[in-house]
C-alpha cells in the first residue's frame, strides 16, 4: 500500500505533510467529549475502497467499511482475526476450495439507499457483489490485482463484461454463496496470501443499493458496516476535514485482552474486554505541513502526531523524551515501519527505461545515510532491496552495489551511459509533493545529481495529482514508498511483476520475464526455505535492473497526549482507532496547562 504504507495497499508516499490552521484554541474543554482527532498528512481523496489505495485514505475508509478478516490490534508478529467472518477459512480439495462462514445479524449502517433508511443484514451474496465490483473495468478499481488470475472463471467473467456477454447476474465458478452466511471461493491454485488480501480494504463488503443509488458518487457516499460512518455529507469539508460519528449497526467488538509480553505493563491491557469502539467522534484533520501540525498537537488540538524532524532536538535526546514534555503529559510511541521508501523510475520513458547505467549513476549519486541524517534524524534504515526489516528473505547483511554513495563511481556509470559528465542529457522532471519539506528534499535531490552532470527540475503536485500521474505514466521519476498491506514479502515483490502495470501497484512499469517466471512459481509455494530462495532471487533481478533507488525503512516517533489510552501504532491495520480512547476529563484537565 502506499503510505503507508504500508502498507500501501497497500500503498505510501513518503515525505507528505500537511498544514491546517485552529481556531478557538483557548475556549473551555467539554469534559464528556470523547472525539478522537488524527491527523491526516494529505488531501483525502474519497471513501470507495476499490480506490483507496494508500495509507491515508484507509485511515479513513477502514473505520467505515469492513472485510472478513483483520489483524489483531497488538499482537506482533501481525496476526489476522475474523472480523466479519465467523472463524478463519476451512480450506479443502488441495487448497483450491476456501470456505468461509459469515457471523449472523451483521448489518449495514442506516441509510436512504435502503428500504425505509435500515440497513440490512450481510449476507454472503454481498461479498460476491463486492469481489465482482472490485473487479468489473467499469469500476476502475485499483485493487484488483488482489484477485487477478486467481479466482476460477473471474478474468474470464472480467472479458466477458467488456464484451457485454456477461453482467452481474452471471454466474461464476469460484464465487459462490449456497447459504445465505456462506461464502466459497474456488482458486485456480492454491493462494497462500488469500487470507492476508481479504483483510485488505479492497475486499471490504458494500451494498449494491448503495452502489445503484449514488453510482460514481458513493465515493463521496460511504455505506459500510464499520464502527463509524459519514453521518451527512456536510461532515466532509473537502481540504480540510472529516468527521465520523459512531455507527449504531455495528457489529460489537470487544477490547483484546492479550498482545506481546509488554504490553501489561505499558498498560495496553488494563481495557481489555471493554466495549468498543471508545471514541463516540473521529475527526481526521488535513494537514499538509510539518510545522503548524506540530504546534497544533502542542496546543492539544491533535490527539497524537509524528515529531518533525526540525523539532526533534527539542524533543527527544538519547532516544528519550525530555523532561519539560513528560512533565505536559506527552508519551511516545516508537516502533519501525514495515516499509520501503525509494525514489522510481518510469521504465516506459525512452530515456530511463532502456539505460540501465544511466540509472545506477542516478543512485549512485544519492546518500541514503545523509538523507536519514538530514530528514529523518537518523530514525532510518538505509534500504538495500525492495524486502524490509522483519519479513521472510530479509537479509540484514545483504549489499546492494548501487546503494552507496559514491560520486566517482556514478560519473564512471554515466559515462558508461552515454553522457559523460552529463552531456547531451536533457533536463528530467521530479514529480513532488507541494510541501515546504518536499521542496527542501527536492532541493537535496538535485544538488547532488547536479554534482555529476544532471539537471533536474521539480513539478509540485496535490497528493491526488501526485497519485494521478503516476497511474497515467505522466510521471518521469518520483519518490514513493510502499508500506505493507500484509506481512509477506509477495506484497513487495508484486509491484514488479509485469500483469501488475498501472493502474495495479506497479508504477515503473518494471517487466522482466525471468523475474515473473519466479514470481508466479512462488505463489505455488507456502512459507519455507524454497519460496524463500525465489524470493532472494527476485530480490538480486531488481537489485541488478535498477528500477528503484532505495532510500529507507523509517523509525517512526510518534507522540500522544496522557488523555489518549490504548496507543500501539499498527503498521499494517489501518482499523485501529477503534481501539484508542481519550479520556474527556484528563483532557480538561491537562490542555489548559500546556
Amino acid at each position: 500500500m502506499v503510505k503507508f504504507a504500508h502498507r500501501l495497499s497497500g500503498v505510501i508516499a513518503f515525505t507528505v505533510v500537511a498544514a491546517l490552521s485552529f481556531s478557538g484554541c483557548t475556549k473551555k474543554v467539554d469534559d464528556k467529549d470523547t472525539t478522537l482527532t488524527v491527523p491526516l498528512v494529505v488531501n483525502l481523496k474519497g471513501l470507495d475502497p476499490i480506490q483507496a489505495d494508500d495509507l491515508y485514505s484507509n485511515m479513513v475508509v477502514r473505520n467505515v467499511f469492513e472485510g472478513l478478516y483483520e489483524y489483531h490490534y497488538l499482537k506482533r508478529p501481525f496476526t489476522l482475526q475474523p472480523a466479519l467472518a465467523e472463524s478463519m477459512p476451512e480450506v479443502t480439495d488441495n487448497g483450491l476450495t476456501v470456505t468461509i462462514k459469515l457471523k449472523k445479524g451483521i448489518k449495514f449502517q442506516d441509510n436512504a439507499c435502503f428500504p425505509d433508511g435500515k440497513g440490512r443484514e450481510v449476507v454472503a451474496d454481498d461479498f460476491v457483489y463486492s469481489f465482482r465490483r472490485l473487479a468489473d473495468p467499469k469500476s476502475i478499481s485499483n485493487g484488483f490485482w488482489i484477485f487477478d488470475g486467481k479466482i476460477k472463471g473471474l478474468n474470464a467473467w472480467i472479458d466477458a463484461v467488456k464484451t457485454g456477454k456477461a453482467d452481474y447476474k452471471t454466474p461464476i465458478e469460484g464465487l459462490q454463496a449456497p447459504d445465505k452466511h456462506t461464502l466459497v471461493i474456488k482458486l485456480v491454485q492454491p493462494y497462500y496470501q488469500l487470507n492476508y488480501v481479504l483483510a485488505m480494504g479492497f475486499a471490504s463488503v458494500v451494498p449494491r443499493e448503495a452502489i445503484e443509488k449514488y453510482g460514481a458518487e458513493f465515493i463521496n457516499n460511504p455505506v459500510g458496516t464499520g464502527p463509524y460512518m459519514l453521518e451527512k455529507a456536510s461532515d466532509w469539508i473537502r481540504n480540510s476535514k472529516i468527521t465520523l460519528k459512531k455507527n449504531p449497526n455495528w457489529r460489537g467488538q470487544t477490547y483484546p485482552s492479550e498482545g506481546e509480553p509488554s504490553d501489561q505493563a505499558a498498560g495496553l491491557l488494563a481495557d481489555a474486554g471493554k466495549a468498543l469502539p471508545f471514541a463516540d467522534t473521529l475527526v481526521f484533520t488535513e494537514m499538509i505541513e510539518d510545522q503548524p501540525r506540530w504546534q497544533n498537537f502542542m496546543k492539544g488540538n491533535l490527539d497524537f502526531a509524528v515529531i518533525p524532524n526540525d523539532n526533534y532536538d527539542s524533543a527527544i535526546k538519547d532516544n528519550k523524551v525530555l523532561p519539560e514534555l513528560t512533565a505536559k503529559g506527552l508519551s511516545l510511541d516508537n516502533s519501525t515501519a514495515v516499509e520501503i521508501t525509494y525514489i522510481g523510475f518510469n521504465l516506459k520513458d525512452p530515456l530511463l527505461g532502456k539505460n540501465k547505467d544511466l540509472r545506477r549513476a542516478l543512485s549512485l549519486a544519492i546518500d541514503p545515510e545523509s538523507y536519514i541524517k538530514t530528514f529523518d534524524n537518523g530514525r532510518g534504515i538505509p534500504a538495500q532491496s525492495p524486502l524490509p526489516p522483519g519479513l521472510e528473505g530479509y537479509d540484514p547483511d545483504f549489499k546492494n552495489p548501487w546503494v552507496q554513495f559514491n560520486v566517482a563511481k556514478a560519473k564512471e556509470m554515466l559515462a558508461k551511459a552515454g553522457f559523460p559528465d552529463g552531456k547531451g542529457l536533457p533536463e528530467f522532471t521530479l514529480e513532488s509533493l507541494s510541501s515546504a519539506k518536499d521542496r527542501q528534499i527536492d532541493q537535496y535531490f538535485a544538488s547532488l545529481w547536479s554534482a555529476i552532470g544532471v539537471k533536474i527540475k521539480s513539478s509540485s503536485n496535490t497528493w491526488p495529482q501526485f497519485q494521478e500521474k503516476i497511474k497515467r505514466n505522466e510521471a518521469q521519476i518520483f519518490p514513493f514508498a510502499w508500506g505493507a498491506d500484509y506481512p509477506d514479502p509477495q506484497n513487495f515483490l508484486q509491484l514488479f511483476y509485469s500483469k501488475n502495470f498501472s493502474p495495479g501497484p506497479n508504477d515503473t512499469r518494471f517487466s522482466n520475464p525471468e523475474f515473473d517466471k519466479l514470481y508466479e512459481k512462488s505463489l505455488t509455494l507456502p512459507s519455507g526455505t524454497e519460496r524463500t530462495e525465489l524470493y532472494k532471487k527476485m530480490r538480486d533481478i531488481v537489485v541488478e535492473e535498477n528500477p528503484w533507488i532505495f532510500l529507507r525503512t523509517r523509525k517512526e516517533y510518534r507522540f500522544f497526549h496522557a488523555w489518549v489510552g490504548n496507543f500501539k501504532w499498527n503498521h499494517i491495520e489501518n482499523a485501529m482507532f477503534k481501539y484508542i480512547k481519550v479520556d474527556p476529563k484528563k483532557r480538561a484537565e491537562l490542555k489548559g496547562k500546556l
